[in-house]
């Protein structure tokens, strides 16, 4: 840095002066050219994939992260940091937005949404503001990038390419490096275990009989195995992220950057990625921000600060901090910086589908408790998704279950319902166990987070309340999923949707609101109609028979599906069976999938038709690759009728 700065005195005294200019003007002129060019701060962003705080500044006893541990000494540790979903590309189409996944419809997991035109990734706004942008190199945001977004975007991203991209070596960056090690394939995979942590020294490797684990997993040698890679791999992880820091050391750059470390979500394992308990939501956070570039008392070396923070702030809170003014249609929040909103009440989280497999659930989080809403009760926790049981210990877990020999906190995910609500005190309960929703001590509580739920699925348009096939049929109307329910009178539309969500899991006694509801203009409506009444079963099949066989013939193939659901539901699948068929070999790709899942739940009602569904297993329908999604569903439902192991990949 000094030879930068003797360089920029010399190329301002080297210039034509004016008449009368002293040499201490000149100076002065050199000295303002100099604040300019440094008063913009550089930013560098750390990602890890897959990590939940396991960090020894987060007081994990069995942590070894002495790089992360000392930037905490150096920056504020942030306790209560959440992301919006418990998988990667939902979480990171909100993290580069600002915004949920659920708005946007990015929320299904491997999904390829339109971006609109007026939404643009934020590194778009800095680049305007002059900032060098790098990303090394993971995007994964489930929409196109637009091709504005990155100076460079490669596994060769760096600052260092500035000049190299013919930009001033002293433009103001903003870099993103990515850890990919920490993923779940890292635990699944020996090999890649091996090559991640070769960097590790004799005394960084974790001795597995020692390790603490959650109540839900068997205490088996296997499973220690996987949680013993977990915290090596961020060891491995920890190294990495001394390494870039050194380097920005190296360059002069330290005291010239504000350095953010986050995780994208919490442990890759079962009941960790892809739920929005806090083992699945929960994120390691630390900023060291320089003292020339604190906000008031912002930032203090080897503070905590509790606030309640989502994933999509980052943006907003990289934005403020380099000053530029945030987009409106931007959801989440700075909490860094001049001029801060309010902070947060509450953060929310979203799952939807799965690869393979859908599951509505929707989660709200204060500073101690914790709020879900099941919106498909009926589907168990640990539904059959193909990634998921290639680990070890999802393997370990099935197996076990089946021999009865699980304890009662990790048999719970297999059992074949799940409640509507959950509500856990995270502070009393922080491996999230002990469900309270029932408990009349807590009803105040539950209360308040159901209500803040709802607010919050009308006020973000929630599009995971509208069935895939149908989001699809939308898109072709409106160009975009964001403007789905963003047409004229799509907010009375929207909370209809909701209501009868809401309603199509509160069995019986919502039949006749359900019943109305099968009667809406709306093809979501009509779909979680059907589906409501499906869930409720024989007990609404006095009043709801003569309508679902009706619906088997609606516009909508999601509709038609869900409608054969409910008749297999009330044991009347004769009339059903040809429907799911047909959905299944003549429907579109998200319309196929939902036929495969019916036809997989309802069990031995399908085996008239067994023979037919074997169309289901052919990859070549003329569908992009997600098409293995029904191919999967397929075989299982296949292997479950026949007894047979047949896998697909």
């Amino acid at each position: 840095m000094r030879i930068q700065v003797v360089s920029k005195v010399a190329l301002v005294l080297m210039k034509p002066s004016p008449p009368k200019t002293s040499i201490f003007s000149l100076l002065a002129l050199a000295v303002v050219s100099i604040a300019t060019a440094s008063e913009k701060p550089n930013i560098l962003w750390l990602s890890a994939e897959d990590i939940s705080p396991h960090l020894g500044c987060y007081g994990d006893p069995h942590a070894i992260t002495p790089n992360l541990d000392e930037l905490a000494s150096e920056g504020v540790r942030y306790s209560h940091a959440f992301t919006t979903a418990g998988v990667c590309a939902p979480c990171r189409s909100g993290i580069i937005t600002g915004m949920y996944q659920t708005t946007l419809g990015t929320h299904h997991m491997r999904c390829t949404a339109t971006l609109p035109e007026e939404i643009r990734p934020f590194p778009v706004y800095m680049r305007k503001a002059g900032y060098f942008c790098t990303n090394n190199s993971k995007q994964d945001y489930q929409f196109k990038t637009p091709k504005e977004t990155w100076d460079e975007s490669s596994g060769k991203a760096h600052w260092r390419m500035r000049t190299k991209k013919n930009a001033d070596e002293n433009k103001p960056f903003f870099a993103v490096f990515n850890f990919t090690g920490c993923h779940e394939s890292g635990i699944t995979s020996a090999s890649k275990h091996r090559s991640v942590t070769e960097v590790l020294t004799d005394d960084q490797r974790q001795d597995p009989s020692k390790l603490t684990l959650p109540p839900y997993y068997p205490d088996t040698p296997v499973v220690r195995e996987d949680w013993k890679r977990n915290y090596e791999n961020i060891t491995a992880m920890d190294h990495w992220a001394g390494e870039m820091i050194q380097q920005l050391k190296d360059d002069g750059l330290y005291e010239d950057t504000i350095i953010f470390f986050w995780s994208d979500h919490g442990v890759g394992m079962p009941r960790g990625k892809r739920w929005l308990y806090d083992s699945g939501t929960h994120i390691p956070l630390i900023v060291r921000v320089p003292e020339k570039f604190r906000s008031e008392k912002q930032g203090e070396p080897g503070t905590v600060d509790s606030q309640l923070i989502s994933s999509i702030d980052l943006g907003p809170t990289v934005l403020n901090l380099v000053g530029i003014d945030a987009p409106e249609h931007m959801q989440g929040r700075a909490f860094l910086g001049p001029n801060l909103s309010t902070p947060r009440d509450f953060v929310y989280g979203a799952r939807d589908r799965m690869d393979e497999r859908y599951d509505i659930i929707r989660m709200v989080r204060d500073q101690r408790f914790k709020y879900i809403r099941n919106y498909e009760p009926l589907k168990m926790h640990f539904q059959y998704i193909n990634t998921c049981e290639k680990g070890a210990t999802m393997k370990e877990l099935r197996g076990l279950y089946e021999s009865g020999g699980l304890s009662k906190e990790a048999a719970f995910y297999f059992q074949p319902t799940k409640p509507v609500e959950e509500l856990y005190d995270c502070e009393a309960d922080p491996y999230e166990v002990n469900n309270l929703s029932d408990d009349p001590a807590h009803a105040k509580t539950l209360k308040r987070m159901r209500e803040a739920h709802l607010a919050w699925v009308q006020k973000t348009r929630d599009l995971g309340l509208v069935p895939e096939p149908i989001i699809a049929e939308r898109v072709k109307e409106t160009g975009n999923e964001y403007a789905i329910l963003r047409q004229k009178g799509s907010k009375k539309i929207a909370a209809e949707i909701g209501a009868t969500a809401v309603a199509a899991s509160q069995g019986p006694e919502a039949l006749p609101q359900l019943i109305k509801a099968a009667e809406s203009k709306d093809s979501a409506v009509r779909y979680w109609a059907a589906t409501g009444i499906g869930s409720i079963g024989e007990d609404a099949k006095k009043q709801g028979k003569a309508l679902m066989r009706k619906m088997l013939k609606d516009p909508s193939s999601a509709v038609r599906t869900a409608a054969a659901r409910a008749l297999c539901r009330m044991n009347e699948p004769e009339n059903a069976l040809p429907v799911l068929l047909s959905e299944l070999t003549t429907g579109t790709q998200w319309e196929r999938l939902y036929a495969a899942i019916v036809l997989d739940e309802i069990d031995e009602q399908a085996l008239p038709v067994a023979e037919d569904m074997k169309a289901g297993l052919k990859y070549q329908d003329g569908f992009n690759s997600n098409g293995k999604y029904r191919v999967r569903v397929t075989n299982r439902a296949l292997n479950e009728l026949h007894g047979t192991d047949n896998e697909v990949p």
